[in-house]
């Protein structure tokens, strides 16, 4: 008869839904963003995302096959996601290589150097990203944004570029709530101007219960805190030390509800999850105010992924029963 163990490395955790499901329930939460992105950034945005889905779901077959592993593994919605989130984070106007050269660097080293699935360090869509961001600076890190279509009024007096929000509120210059939240004619990445169609996405996924709503809400929270406590500098324009401004202003909202919650890359415990999301929102908040970069969800996230075994051991729950041993007495 045959063998009904399965030996698999730690944790285990078991959930209702299978990998399939959680992955594409995922999608399906990102497709009001998307949607939104499209319309907002047309043919450009179009272009981004479908190379990047092509350059991961190739990368993942190819390792796949590299590795021995099945290539029905391919269609568990992995790749896809990570396609989609990496195209969301990177600018309108990008050359075609970039999201190719991205996608194959997050499936072939951020995921399947550590094991494939279940394995990876750190977040694959933001491992990619961040390299993207050291290996072609000028593609990444713009001066001025591509403005996407108004959803109503004019956007920027007609203007093809801007600087973002938060190099905006750097210089002094600020866009309202309402434009914030719904992306209106706010420049930026892809997939992470309209706030509304995110939160949305996120609210849906915590209904469903695929994510922990601590990391969100620690995560946005401690932002929303530090921007108002931290000191700003005598320069610093009026926005510098607006909580709400902040908070929909950048990737936060796309990082805490997508990014920051990923199930293999985060704790396995509630505390666990809500010390992780307050190290990420500290650390953006420390990289915004007196970095050299205006945003820094990604660093932030990323930085936290690799702290996360160390915040399990610290929040391991004691075993029913135990003892903590206690020490020898000094000269024994």
């Amino acid at each position: 008869m045959e063998s009904q163990l399965v030996v698999s490395s730690s944790p285990h955790v078991r959930h209702p839904d299978s990998v399939e499901r959680i992955m594409w329930t995922v999608v399906a939460a990102l497709l009001p963003a998307v949607a939104v992105s499209l319309y907002a950034f047309g043919p450009a945005a179009l272009k981004v995302y479908v190379l990047s889905i092509v350059a991961c779901e190739v990368a993942e077959l190819a390792c796949l096959r590299i590795r021995g592993r099945p290539l029905s593994h391919a269609a568990d919605g992995s790749a896809l996601i990570t396609g989609l989130l990496l195209a969301m984070v990177l600018p309108a106007g990008v050359g075609a290589y970039v999201p190719l050269v991205g996608g194959a660097f997050a499936i072939a080293i951020a995921k399947h150097t550590f094991g494939g699935l279940g394995n990876n360090v750190w977040n694959p869509a933001l491992v990619g990203r961040i390299f993207l961001q050291f290996a072609y600076p000028t593609q990444i890190s713009l001066a001025s944004w591509p403005v996407p279509r108004a959803l109503w009024g004019r956007a920027a007096a007609d203007a093809v570029t801007a600087a973002s929000p938060l190099a905006g509120e750097t210089a002094g210059r600020a866009w309202s709530y309402l434009d914030l939240l719904a992306g209106n004619g706010v420049p930026g990445c892809i997939g992470e101007t309209c706030k509304a169609a995110l939160i949305v996405g996120g609210l849906f996924l915590i209904a469903r219960r695929i994510i922990d709503w601590r990391i969100p809400v620690c995560y946005i929270g401690t932002v929303f805190a530090l921007t108002w406590l931290l000191p700003a500098g005598q320069d610093a324009p009026a926005w510098a030390r607006d909580p709400l401004y902040h908070v929909l202003s950048g990737g936060l909202v796309l990082g805490a509800f997508f990014m920051a919650t990923d199930l293999v890359t985060t704790p396995v415990t509630p505390a666990g999850r809500a010390i992780f999301a307050v190290g990420c929102g500290l650390l953006v908040s420390l990289i915004r105010r007196y970095g050299g970069y205006p945003e820094g969800v990604a660093y932030s996230i990323v930085l936290m992924n690799t702290a996360t075994p160390l915040i399990d051991r610290w929040v391991r729950p004691r075993v029913y029963g135990s003892r903590t041993p206690k020490a020898s007495p000094r000269g024994t």
